[in-house]
């Protein structure tokens, strides 16, 4: 096999993830030009006993892209590639802040999003990013296709009529399966979202929260520790001829720029400084926060700007759950004696039938709990977590967690089919790290 040239090689340069959670320096940096070259990098490397991994943006808080061995920059294979329809074929590395410019003219949209657009789609479906709405699954459940590369070098095309049962896998596959050079996607419609957001007494929201996300399309809610009020957030689809109110620039700085990360930077570094002040200043920004109506086309009101650093785990629990799953978190926090800074975000989505997805085959609720990325969250993520596994969760695969293999196989209904699946396409694990060690067994 011909080695892969060292000019297309980066030079051994030290990464990190955007959490600054993980870090790692790899054999070698490749920014790969095709799929076929994709192909040629992961044969090299398997000849050479070297695993590959794909990096996208690192918005991962876990370990599922460090790459020690060969670091994959998939940065060259974007863009969108073919239409059919209401379905998109998409370069692996596009970012989801590109896709507006991409799907606009054709009149579509991504159905749901989360509240940030940085990843690639590639990475977001591989690691189960969802947005909130108890009708609508995560990104990766749109997924109708994908090309993905195995652990021998080969080009497979996964969809409906070739390789079809593998597709259920592939659409989220945690980097386990290979490398996907291209995916694609079932659009909606192009459509335009009504935005309610408004301080509510917590517990209220919490005794109505199965009437709330079931009424409403997009419904989610954050929580400040040592408040009693809920930041609530209702979300209405409307058509893409909708008469809408967007944000003027002016308020949109303010409440996104200004507010929600410079103020919120500087309001964090007091708290670490004087941790005593941090449920006074929590319940000074609930009255700051999070009371406003405007409407606007959909990724626009979908997606924020998160400049202060953080880490999180999210934990994906049954939905009915959820109330009483944070009420035992606030409690927890109190008997501790902790001091918590950073919101709790309250999520839903709809089952589906993925199998490494944390909604597969259940209605799901979503706990996220985070801590400014100078603090240790030890402590803190891991007593949360034992109160999450007793309400059989499931952690996001992208972010905090202390799971194995020989714990999250019982909450999977679909897990050894998953290990059937990584051994047929990746028998060598060219494409395993610790991590994926960890999380799916050697």
């Amino acid at each position: 096999m011909t080695r892969i040239p060292t000019s297309s090689a980066a030079p051994r340069t030290a990464w990190r993830n955007w959490g600054r959670s993980e870090s790692v320096t790899p054999v070698e940096r490749v920014r790969p030009q095709s799929a076929d070259e994709v192909a040629a990098i992961v044969m090299d490397a398997r000849d050479r006993s070297l695993r590959v991994k794909p990096v996208g943006t690192g918005h991962s808080f876990t370990g599922i892209a460090v790459a020690p061995g060969i670091q994959l920059d998939m940065s060259a294979l974007t863009g969108l590639i073919a239409v059919n329809g209401d379905e998109v074929t998409l370069g692996a590395g596009t970012c989801l802040h590109d896709l507006p410019p991409l799907l606009d003219p054709l009149g579509l949209a991504l159905e749901n999003m989360g509240d940030i657009d940085v990843q690639t789609i590639s990475g977001a479906i591989s690691t189960g990013t969802h947005g909130t709405g108890a009708g609508f699954g995560g990104i990766a459940t749109r997924v109708t296709a994908a090309t993905i590369v195995t652990g021998n070098g080969e080009l497979l095309t996964v969809n409906s009529t070739e390789n079809a049962e593998l597709l259920p896998a592939v659409s989220l596959g945690l980097g386990a399966l290979g490398v996907l050079v291209d995916v694609t996607v079932k659009c909606a419609p192009s459509f335009v979202l009504e935005a309610v957001e408004r301080p509510e007494p917590l517990d209220e929201v919490l005794d109505a929260w199965q009437q709330r996300i079931d009424e409403a399309d997009h419904f989610e809610f954050y929580w400040f520790p040592h408040t009693r009020s809920a930041l609530t957030k209702t979300n209405t689809r409307l058509p893409a001829g909708a008469t809408t109110a967007p944000l003027s620039p002016v308020k949109r700085w303010v409440d996104d720029s200004l507010m929600s990360n410079t103020l919120f930077a500087g309001t964090t570094a007091f708290q670490r400084m004087f941790p005593r002040t941090t449920p006074a200043i929590n319940r000074f920004s609930t009255k700051l926060t999070g009371n406003r109506d405007f409407s606007d086309v959909s990724y626009r009101v979908f997606a924020t700007e998160r400049r202060v650093r953080f880490r999180e785990m999210e934990y994906a629990i049954p939905q009915a759950e959820v109330p009483d799953a944070l009420r035992e978190i606030d409690a927890l926090i109190e008997r501790r004696g902790w001091t918590i800074s950073f919101p709790i975000e309250v999520r839903a989505a709809a089952a589906d039938h993925l199998w490494m997805s944390t909604a597969s085959d259940r209605a799901t609720g979503y706990i996220a709990v985070h801590r400014h990325f100078r603090e240790d969250p030890t402590e803190y993520f891991q007593a949360v977590e034992e109160i999450m596994m007793a309400h059989d969760g499931r952690p996001h695969w992208g972010k905090i967690n202390w799971r194995t293999a020989e714990n999250l196989a019982p909450v999977y209904p679909r897990f050894g089919d998953f290990l059937v699946a990584r051994e047929r396409l990746d028998p060598d694990r060219v494409f395993t790290n610790d991590y994926l060690d960890r999380v799916l067994g050697e």
